[in-house]
Order: structure tokens, then sequence, then C-alpha cells
């Protein structure tokens, strides 16, 4: 697992790779502003579409996946801190975003990405990550809104 320290939305620095006990990162391309309208070629993407509704389900099951064992939950995109703070008040997310902007960390994980308009933005995908080791991989997730629930199902599994 690389170290690379990523700004979260309470202002923090935080490298995954630093931190002990279960991790779940899951990434997605963007969240939508409020009063956005989601254009023809953004859901010509094929997974593209589904970030809230992939953050919400996140936040909707925070007490299942706490109680089997998940110390930290991060969400990922390469949108900056003050967007990503937006969005998690908006949607009352009670864990943290990751602003890769850079996408140090995408490039250092090799993590899959596509272009849209001048942008490139990370696929949706979540990682399990426990002591600085990747220990499984949810990719393509569909539908993004079951996301959670599969992490979920696959914890209750490894008990």
């Amino acid at each position: 697992m690389p170290s690379v320290a990523l700004r979260d939305t309470s202002g923090r620095e935080v490298d995954v790779a630093k931190l002990g006990g279960l991790t779940i990162l899951f990434c997605y391309p963007r969240t939508g502003a409020p009063g956005e309208t989601i254009t023809e070629d953004w859901n010509a993407i094929p997974g593209a579409r589904g970030c809230t509704p992939q953050a919400c389900s996140f936040r909707d099951e925070i007490a299942e996946l706490r109680k089997l064992g998940v110390k930290n939950v991060f969400g990922l995109s390469s949108q900056d801190s003050p967007y990503q703070a937006e969005a998690k008040e908006r949607l009352h997310l009670p864990y943290e975003l990751l602003s890769d902007a850079e996408l140090t960390y995408a490039k250092a994980l090799k993590l899959p990405t596509f272009e849209w308009k001048d942008k490139t933005l990370v696929k949706r995908l979540a990682l399990a990550i426990e002591d600085a080791k990747i220990i499984y991989v949810w990719y393509p997730v569909f539908p993004p809104d079951s996301n959670a629930k599969e992490v979920v199902k696959w914890l209750a599994d490894k008990k």
C-alpha cells in the first residue's frame, strides 16, 4: 500500500497506509453539485452515474460496518475538499471524504480512471484495507447503491 497523504473534509491529512485496523475506502467519479443538471454524455458513460446513492449507502450501513469491525470508512474522488465538504454536509455523511485532486493516490495504486470533458476521474470501486494491505476489491460496482450492502455481506461471511 503506497503511503500518500490526502486531505479530508475536516481539513486533516489522512494516509490510509498508516491507519491500523480495517478500513473501507470507496472510490467514486464525482458527486453532482446542487442544481446541477446531469447531462446525456455523463449518463452515457458506463458506471458514471450513482455517486450520491453509493455514498448514501455507506451512510445508511455505517452502524453495521462498525459492528463488523470496520474502524474507518472513507469516500475518495478527485474533487477538491471544499466541494466534498459541501456534499458531506448536504448528504449527512458520518464519515470523511478524501480528495485526490492530483490523482496521486489513484496513480500510485493504478486505480482505473476515465476521461470526461477535461477531467480524469476515478472509476467506481471499493477496497477493504487492513493494516496497510488491500484484502478485498469490489470492481466493478453496480448498482452503486448496493455497494455498502455487498461490503457488509462480505464482512459477515468472513466472520
